[in-house]
Formats: structure tokens, C-alpha cells, sequence
């Protein structure tokens, strides 16, 4: 077996088992990089490398975290479930409140990868505050996770603005060129509208069929991480408010969650709603309460550069390819499989394009696949993966916010229900496209 799939089959086998995920990916670094001829040394080198990619994203959560904290402090969520709570004393006001929260959700996460890019940052400061009000109103967290998913993929995936011109333009289509494919006349979104039309297929299908049903949280532990006792005061709510704004033009400005955090929460200091004297407390919790998601992305980082150094994902495209033996159908289903495992492991698309785009050119060109369905079929195939992978920002973000309260499981709820809806569809619209395009 490669290397690079019994690394991931150990480690989404042992996240299933209900192993922490942090273990399974340091299980299954050492085992995929054992097996792929590294050295124990050498594949914990080469962990040790990857995991300094991951710090700047765990600063940014701890920072992220204790800013969320402040946001409690300042009596902000339970004012917003206050003015909610007026629309559930009837069924009307609920229906309506909750159709609105889905609503809300769904197009914050998809102006946060286009118009504006603040990609998984708003999830801490908009989800906490929000879920006594979801409890009231008996709404599915594995909904929500799926919608607030769907929101953080699919814009990239075609609309070729904010994160989606680094991933379509930058990646996708630079990494096309230089492996030797001039795709000059092709329309990106074109390309890839039908993948698209697959995630919408999920999330339509999460929504109304498979998380429909009232499901029941325990009220006070929701009510723990809002601080309901904490007395609110109108300038308690302002501050609260222009700590929110400054933190996402600061984060805009400098391009940095670090920069963006830091500032709301001083912000946050200088308006006296958390006090000098107990500034190092709410730091310090926030920051636990969001440790789980930082150690999860610096040990993914180190699972995929053990992956990468073991030489053993070029193998596994290179023999996955040489099972079709001309057939398009079957050759786009499995750059497809390809593409989906690679991302799992890796748990970034953004990451998986250049490794398949160098392989995959070459094979569809000689396939005769059109540049147009070339390029739908690299991108689906490196954006399989990214929506149910345990190590993915676009699962640990909503696991972050839902999970507050410690009632929302990470894999079962977040990873399995976003690995159904969404890799699923897209692989059969990816098919579809690298067929008809």
C-alpha cells in the first residue's frame, strides 16, 4: 500500500474511533513516514519543518479567541439573544428566526472569502453569541457546520475574487500554464460552475432532508460561555461594536488575523469593559478555548510535510492513472479519487493543485480533454477533500465556534456530516464536467 494512503487511512480511521485528532495525526505522520522509507529521524525532521508553518495560524486563533472572550465580557451575546429571543415565543417568529440564521450564516461565510476576505476570522465573534439562540430554537449545529463550510469552499472555487483569485488564477490556472496546457481562451468560472452546482446539491441537501429535525443542547452550559450575569451597559455594546469593526479593518489593512485580534481586544482595554486587572484572565481563557484548533493546524501542517517528504504522493497519482488505460471516464474518476485523498491528508487545496496540475496536464492532454474540462477537473479534484478533512480550516473554523460550549464533536459533527454533503456531489459534478466541457 502507498505510504500517503495508509498515512491518511490511520489517521481518519483513528479521528473515527474518537481518538483526538491531534493524536491521530501525529500516529499517523510517524506511521506513513515510517512506511514510506523515512527514518524516525528523518520523519520527525521533517514533522518538525511543517509544523512552523502552522504557528502563525495558531497565534491568530489564540488572539482570536481571547478576543471572542472580551466580546462576552462586554455583554454583547446576550443582548443579541435578547433580541432574539422576542421572535420565539411563538412558531411564526421562529420559523422566521431560524430561516434568517441560516441565511445569515450562509452569505457572512461567502463574503468572507470574496467580498470581504476575512476568511475564517468572523467565525469566533459571530457564532458564540448566537448558539443560546439556535438552542432555543432546537436548530441543528451540524447544519449550521455545513452551511458555514459550503460558504468558506465554494466561493474560491469559482468566483475568481478575493481568495478565489489566488486559488483560480494564481494556482489553478499558474500551475496549468507551467506544466505546459495554454489555457488563454478558458473562462474559469465556466470551468468550474458545475463543480459549484454540486456543493449547492449538498448544501440544499443538508438543509432541507438530512438535519431538518430539532435537535436539543443543554442551555446552561451555552449559558456559561455567554456570561449572561454579566450587566450590560450601553457603552459596554458600543465599544463592543467598534472593537468588531476595527478588528476586521485592521485585519484588511495588515492582511494579518494577529494584527486584527490584537487590536480589537485592546480596543477592548481602553474602553474599560475588561478591566486591567483582569485582563490576563480573559486572555488566558480565551486562548484555552481556542487551543484545541491551533495544536490541530501546527500538527496538520507536520502531517503534510512527513507526506510530501516521503515522496510517496507523486507514486500514488502515477499509479492511480495507470489503471484506466485510456478510458476518459475512468481516468477523470480517478484523478478525481486522486485528488480527494491527497487533500484529506494535506488538509488544503491550495496545496494539492500544484502536485496534481504537474502530473494531471500532461495525462489529459494525451486523453484529449479539452483545456476547458482540464481545468474544471484539476480544480474539482484539488478542492475535493478541503470540506471534510479533519485537518482543514474550512472544518476546524466551524468547529471553533460551534464548539464553545464543549456540545458540537469536531469529527462527528463537523467532519463526517461536510464529508457526506459536499465530496460526494462534487465528485459526481467534476465527472460530469471533465466529461461534457
Amino acid at each position: 500500500m502507498n505510504s500517503v494512503l495508509l498515512a491518511i487511512f490511520v489517521m481518519l480511521g483513528l479521528a473515527l474511533l474518537r481518538t483526538h485528532v491531534v493524536i491521530s495525526l501525529l500516529i499517523g505522520a510517524l506511521v506513513g513516514g515510517l512506511y514510506g522509507g523515512l527514518s524516525l529521524a528523518d520523519t520527525l525532521a521533517a514533522f518538525n519543518n511543517g509544523i512552523t508553518g502552522g504557528a502563525s495560524v495558531a497565534l491568530s486563533y489564540a488572539l482570536l479567541g481571547a478576543f471572542a472572550l472580551a466580546i462576552a465580557h462586554s455583554g454583547l451575546p446576550h443582548a443579541m439573544a435578547d433580541l432574539a429571543a422576542r421572535h420565539l415565543e411563538n412558531s411564526q417568529g421562529q420559523t422566521r428566526l431560524k430561516w434568517g440564521l441560516i441565511l445569515l450564516f450562509t452569505l457572512v461565510s461567502i463574503a468572507s472569502q470574496n467580498l470581504v476576505p476575512i476568511h475564517i476570522a468572523f467565525i469566533p465573534l459571530l457564532v458564540p453569541p448566537l448558539l443560546y439562540v439556535m438552542a432555543r430554537l432546537h436548530l441543528d449545529r451540524r447544519l449550521i457546520a455545513c452551511v458555514i463550510t459550503f460558504g468558506l469552499v465554494t466561493p474560491y472555487m469559482v468566483f475568481p475574487v478575493g481568495f478565489g483569485d489566488i486559488f483560480l488564477k494564481q494556482i489553478l490556472l499558474g500551475n496549468i500554464v507551467r506544466a505546459g496546457l495554454d489555457v488563454s481562451g478558458v473562462n474559469v468560472m465556466h470551468a468550474m460552475a458545475i463543480p459549484a452546482l454540486g456543493m449547492l446539491a449538498g448544501l440544499l441537501l443538508a438543509v432541507f432532508v438530512s438535519y431538518r429535525r430539532p435537535r436539543h443542547y443543554r442551555l446552561g452550559k451555552i449559558e456559561n460561555v455567554e456570561m449572561t450575569r454579566v450587566k450590560l451597559e450601553r457603552s459596554s455594546l458600543i465599544a463592543a461594536v467598534a472593537a468588531i469593526v476595527l478588528a476586521f479593518a485592521v485585519q484588511l489593512y495588515c492582511d494579518s488575523m494577529i494584527m486584527g485580534a490584537l487590536a480589537g481586544f485592546l480596543v477592548f482595554l481602553a474602553c474599560g469593559v475588561v478591566k486591567w486587572k483582569d485582563a490576563d484572565g480573559v486572555f488566558n481563557e480565551g486562548m484555552k478555548m481556542m487551543a484545541m484548533i491551533g495544536f490541530t493546524m501546527i500538527t496538520a501542517q507536520g502531517f503534510a510535510e512527513v507526506l510530501k517528504a516521503s515522496g510517496q504522493v507523486n507514486a500514488l497519482v502515477a499509479s492511480g492513472t495507470a489503471l484506466f488505460a485510456g478510458n476518459r471516464g475512468m481516468a477523470a474518476f480517478v484523478m478525481l479519487l486522486v485528488g480527494l485523498v491527497v487533500t484529506l491528508g494535506i488538509g488544503s487545496s491550495f496545496s494539492t493543485v500544484p502536485i496534481l496540475a504537474a502530473i494531471y496536464v500532461p495525462l489529459c492532454m494525451q486523453l484529449g480533454f479539452s483545456p476547458l474540462a482540464t481545468v474544471s477537473l484539476i480544480g474539482t479534484a484539488g478542492a475535493l477533500g478541503d470540506a471534510g478533512s479533519p485537518a482543514s480550516d474550512s472544518t476546524l473554523g466551524p468547529s471553533s465556534g460551534l464548539n464553545m460550549d464543549g456540545q458540537h464533536d469536531h469529527i462527528r459533527d463537523t467532519v463526517v456530516p461536510t464529508f457526506l454533503h459536499y465530496n460526494l456531489p462534487l465528485m459526481a459534478a467534476g465527472w460530469i464536467a471533465a466529461m461534457t466541457l
